[in-house]
């Protein structure tokens, strides 16, 4: 058995819970009074299919990314809920840079800007939309200037596609993130790109994962993108 506050100071040392946002709500969604803990489950989001799954595997634990406004009378069911949100995306092994190191791309950036990465390469337009196929099937784009060569790459993982201008103030030929909104594709004047918030996201669990490794028996979820695209 392990502390639970162990587990946590874990993830507080790579994103100090200081970082958050101040709307935000990451650190504890639900504290039971138990102190040790066996098994813990890792989640994008606290759902009542995953609050089943934890209690189904013995889970005493949910360590999820996204955290919840409003907690429904019954999730509390004597497991521990904890959350690290923006405090998360703002890490160096956070939703952005891992989605960053999973695509393979280098010489990451901050360039000043919590939430945004920036890589430096060569890259043609319909090369770049390739390889984000590795990792989602539900891309969406607009392109305002046709663009075809890219210098520069910015990257928000989650709802990042607002942060168009911040892109394009740093150089940013083309924006990688989720959620796009037309208006935002609209005004924007660079290429956004939406590869869907559950994949520029989902990736980081395997990085909370690593982190505590050896630390505690842990189980991942299995959860999916709630938006399902098809192609009538």
């Amino acid at each position: 058995m392990v502390n639970k506050h162990e587990i946590t100071k874990i993830i507080e040392q790579v994103a100090p819970p200081e970082t958050a946002e101040p709307w935000d709500l990451s650190g504890w969604v639900v504290e039971t009074g138990r102190t040790n803990i066996e098994k813990v489950m890792l989640c994008l989001t606290v759902t009542e299919d995953v609050l089943n799954q934890a209690q189904k595997s013995g889970c005493d634990m949910i360590i999820s990314h996204h955290p919840l406004f409003v907690v429904p009378l019954d999730f509390n069911r004597g497991i521990d809920i904890y959350c690290a949100h923006t405090n998360l995306d703002k890490a160096e092994c956070g939703t952005t840079e891992t989605l960053i190191n999973v695509l393979g791309f280098g010489n990451v950036q901050s360039y000043g800007h919590d939430f945004l990465r920036f890589c430096d390469c060569e890259i043609i337009f319909e090369d770049l939309f390739e390889h984000l196929k590795r990792i989602s099937k539900n891309i969406r784009y607009t392109n305002p200037k046709g663009l075809k060569a890219i210098k520069r790459i910015a990257f928000c993982g989650g709802s990042g596609a607002d942060f168009w201008h911040d892109a394009m103030e740093f150089g940013a030929d083309v924006l990688v993130s989720g959620d796009l909104k037309f208006h935002t594709a609209l005004d924007s004047k660079i290429s956004i790109i939406d590869i869907g918030h559950f994949e520029s996201e989902i990736l980081v669990i395997n990085e909370l994962a690593r982190l505590l490794a050896n630390k505690i028996e842990i189980l991942q979820a299995k959860e999916s993108s709630p938006i399902i695209q098809t192609n009538s």
